[in-house]
């Protein structure tokens, strides 16, 4: 299962921090137009200039958790190769499952599930017309059954349930010939995980789902290329 560098069109989600930065960074690089977005159009627009020198990269304003949102970049775009879902919020280690806020549970789901579910209805018709779809969701590995204990409650559930949602939209949009995968980035250096490895090297594992053959896998779970347990 390799990769490679390709020419078309991709849109990341949470593009203008910390990992999704390096993301579309090593998409533009590899020869992609890249759409970055964020919920900020001004740091979206600085960001994408900052990256002039690596590629075509685009600002266009997004927040997942607004239907509106969505809607509107979706009729703005008539083309899309990958997308990948990566806008994320809170990293709730302070709490446990008893002791959890459920109003701040919802809110971190509307983000981190709802929102990636959101930007596959919308646009699947897109990548469905690719001659190479291919969706990525950024998952984590406190998301598998196999690895789930105590904590972070709001940020594990949401990113199990991503997990399921993967495995679903890889079956139906399978005939399309749309590769459909959740990655671990690992623990990475990025505000979020406050430590950990070099952004780059998360988001290598996050690229090469991206940039997958047509004959690469689908509805996997994958860390740096190998798959992970569920």
């Amino acid at each position: 299962m390799k990769s490679t560098s390709t020419a078309g069109t991709a849109l990341v989600t949470g593009g203008a921090r910390g990992l999704g930065v390096e993301v579309c960074r090593q998409l533009a690089q590899a020869g992609m137009t890249v759409w970055l977005t964020a919920r900020d159009p001004a740091r979206a627009e600085a960001v994408a200039a900052a990256m002039a020198g690596d590629g075509e990269v685009r600002a266009a304003p997004l927040d997942v958790a607004d239907p509106a949102s969505v809607a509107a970049l979706a009729a703005r775009l008539d083309h899309l190769d990958v997308l990948v879902n990566n806008a994320a919020i809170d990293y709730d280690t302070d709490t446990t499952a008893l002791g959890a806020d459920l109003d701040r549970v919802r809110r971190a789901l509307e983000t981190n599930l709802f929102g990636a579910w959101r930007m596959a209805q919308a646009f699947a018709p897109l990548l469905r017309a690719s001659p190479h779809g291919r969706l990525v969701n950024v998952s984590s590995g406190g998301g598998a059954i196999t690895e789930m204990g105590g904590g972070l409650p709001a940020y594990h559930t949401s990113k199990l349930a991503l997990n399921g949602l993967t495995r679903m939209l890889a079956a139906e949009l399978r005939r399309a010939g749309v590769l459909v995968n959740s990655v671990c980035p690992g623990w990475t250096a990025t505000d979020m995980g406050g430590g950990g490895r070099p952004v780059a090297e998360g988001a290598r594992s996050v690229v090469w789902a991206c940039l997958l053959d047509d004959d690469g896998p689908t509805g996997g779970f994958f860390r740096d290329g190998r798959p992970l347990p569920w």
